[in-house]
């Protein structure tokens, strides 16, 4: 049950950063944050930074998330392999894009490297969501076992 609201949880934080950085991306304020990883005026940024800090906030908490679903992942015997397989590359994707988001900062946002920070967002939703997929097909058969 752990497993599931977790895995849940890490898919909706997950979904919920691609929307503000869809919208990071098209109404044009990626830099309006020039340093990283905090914005000019450290922990709470001014208000003209707020989209951009909010991003990289969203950001690092959907990171911990990830790595938390992956270390609940591999710490559970019941777990199937195929869980375990796509908590690990999502946890891998995460610190590859919070590093490349780094990089797109400092590179002011060239376009391959947004194009590639965008895709490899792409992986990562498709593994949390394959995890949590898998996390309640785990649930449904313990539901089961305990029923017969």
């Amino acid at each position: 049950m752990l497993l599931q609201a977790l895995s849940f949880s890490t898919l909706f934080v997950l979904f919920s950063l691609i929307f503000i950085g869809g919208y990071v991306s098209a109404s044009g304020v990626g830099l309006t944050c020039p340093d990283w990883p905090l914005c000019p005026q450290g922990l709470l940024p001014h208000e003209d930074f707020i989209i951009e800090y909010i991003h990289r906030s969203v950001a690092a908490t959907t990171g911990v998330l990830v790595v938390a679903t992956m270390a609940f992942t591999l710490k559970s015997k019941a777990a199937p392999k195929s869980i375990k397989i796509t908590s690990i590359i999502a946890a891998g994707a995460v610190i590859g894009q919070i590093a490349l988001g780094a990089i797109v900062i400092v590179e002011r946002l060239h376009a391959v490297l947004v194009t590639t920070h965008l895709g490899l967002g792409i992986v990562l939703f498709s593994m949390v969501l394959m995890t949590a997929l898998y996390a309640y097909r785990l649930e449904g058969k313990k539901a089961l076992a305990k029923a017969q």
